[in-house]
């Protein structure tokens, strides 16, 4: 099994960054990742003015995947998640949605057992496993690990996790792949700044798809596709997953233009990721009968069967 230890850390996502390991297509890689934080919480006593904050939302990689060029789109098949037995969560004056009715930081550890990430004795929500930080490289330039845009990277959807297939922009050759910030839990729009910000482990099966252009971030799951995109202003991100998943429809699944305005506005759900970073992140859900109805999807994406 191919695996990219946390050692491998990097804190921007760009052209010129050296490949920590080398993979086929089809292949699967285990990645090891540290928290938000780089796992500097170790208690509730932990200074808060200690925190070294240039150490923040690191990922591990990246991944280089042999046949991937420029113009291609890497499928990454979110196998399993796994998370450590707790997790952090961070709130204080100017961080989060909520921050300037603070005037004390807060620094929680919360456990996480049975299914359940406990905020105290009494008050526990349910876990819900997923990636904040996962993309490619950006063509020409670096981009913070903290901010999202068109090559991924935290985008901060609670919906990548396991058993969905993210599609991401190929920029550069080999693609590479980096991921990191697990949740324990979160919910669309990380309000606090944050989720239950947790260690871990990942495993991906990697695929290179060629000959499609597709309006990328997509994500796609059992029940669900997915256009993603990121904006400095929330407005901005939600009418861009709307413009790209009717770009999709018409594009790709041959409908008219009004007939795909029509059924996003009947059956298509437009949600925020997440309203605390750089970039504001959107999505939009389109129930996947309506995509299967019109077109095999294994046929749309070459044959590579990213459903179980």
């Amino acid at each position: 099994m191919n695996k990219v230890g946390k050692q491998h850390l990097i804190y921007a996502m760009g052209p010129n960054r050296e490949p920590v390991l080398r993979v086929k297509t089809g292949e699967k890689v285990v990645f090891e990742t540290c928290d938000c934080f780089e796992d500097q919480i170790t208690s509730m006593d932990t200074a808060f003015d200690s925190l070294n904050w240039d150490r923040i939302n690191p990922a591990t990689g990246p991944v280089f995947v042999e046949g991937a060029e420029p113009g291609d789109i890497l499928s990454v098949k979110i196998e399993k998640i796994t998370i450590a037995d707790h997790g952090v969560m961070v709130t204080g004056p100017e961080l989060g949605v909520l921050g300037g009715e603070l005037n004390t930081n807060s620094i929680r550890i919360l456990p996480i057992r049975n299914n359940y990430a406990y905020l105290n004795d009494s008050l526990k929500v349910p876990v819900n496993k997923m990636i904040g930080v996962i993309g490619t490289a950006p063509a020409s330039e670096e981009i913070s690990c903290g901010t999202p845009d068109l090559h991924g990277g935290n985008m901060d959807c609670k919906e990548i996790k396991e058993g969905a297939t993210l599609l991401l922009p190929v920029n550069v050759e080999g693609g590479l792949l980096a991921l990191g910030d697990l949740h324990g839990a979160m919910a669309d729009g990380e309000v606090a700044v944050c989720g239950v910000e947790t260690a871990g482990e990942v495993t991906v099966t990697i695929h290179v798809i060629k000959g499609k252009r597709l309006p990328l971030p997509m994500l796609i799951n059992d029940s669900a596709i997915m256009t993603i995109a990121s904006k400095k202003e929330l407005d901005e991100a939600a009418n861009q997953a709307v413009k790209n998943m009717a770009e999709f429809l018409v594009g790709e699944l041959n409908f008219k233009k009004d007939e795909a305005i029509f059924l996003l506005s009947l059956a298509g759900d437009l949600k925020i990721c997440q309203v605390v970073d750089p970039n504001k992140t959107a999505r939009m859900e389109l129930p996947l009968r309506y995509v299967e109805d019109k077109y095999d999807l294994q046929i749309l994406l070459n044959g590579q069967k990213i459903l179980s």
